[in-house]
């Protein structure tokens, strides 16, 4: 189910933080309750491969995340136990150590479910016991969502399980978002901060064409 363009799901799910605190987290109420905007990224598991990279990238940005008024939040299925020890483990061993925004940990999957993320191959029902056998692995996808300061979805994207992200292009994103916000214009394709907007009519993009014509 796409959410962009409605509110993201109001559900609260455990988190865990560099510090060893368990805590909740309404992805939503951040948003509004803190009048920020909100990344919020799912990787498949702890203690795998590709994902470490991707929890350091997003740690590097953070501070260029911060002058967006921005939260970053991670998120994937595992424990509070797990990402603790994942946060406590060096980067020349495979961790994450460093990291300093939260982690969701929605090892009951409510989240995920509702968001429609978790990678299940094929789902049968069980007549004996009347309950749903699910085959896959029960993770989630890479899944990216920007969140404004009204708890809208404003983008959504997903990634197969070998494909990192480039962190760079959300930021590009909340900026174009942003420019959005203040300025009334919309943002053509390939915009960057500093670039020509263009208002969203007819004439609009004919002069826009028109100036950036090969």
């Amino acid at each position: 189910m796409a959410y962009v363009g409605k509110k993201f799901p109001d559900l609260t799910v455990n988190a865990m933080n560099d510090l060893g605190d368990t805590f909740q987290i309404n992805v939503l109420e951040e948003a509004q309750k803190n009048n920020k905007k909100v990344v919020l990224f799912w990787y498949p598991k702890d203690f795998t491969f590709v994902c470490p990279t991707e929890l350091h990238a997003f740690q590097e940005a953070a501070k260029e995340f911060e002058k967006r008024n921005t939260i970053v939040i991670g998120a994937s299925c595992d424990t509070a136990e797990v990402h603790f020890a994942w946060l406590n483990t060096s980067k020349d061993n495979g961790g994450i150590e460093g990291v300093t925004y939260p982690i969701l940990a929605d090892s009951n999957r409510n989240l995920a479910s509702t968001l429609g993320i978790l990678d299940i191959t094929n789902e049968t029902y069980d007549e004996n016991t009347g309950l749903v056998m699910v085959e896959g692995d029960n993770v989630t996808y890479r899944a990216t969502y920007l969140i404004d300061e009204e708890g809208t979805v404003f983008h959504e994207s997903i990634n197969h399980m070998p494909l990192g992200r480039n962190v760079n292009e959300y930021l590009r994103l909340i900026d174009a978002y942003t420019h959005v916000q203040k300025n009334g214009e919309v943002c053509p394709a390939n915009w960057e901060e500093g670039k020509e907007a263009m208002t969203a009519n007819r004439d609009g993009v004919a002069n826009y064409l028109a100036a950036h014509a090969n």
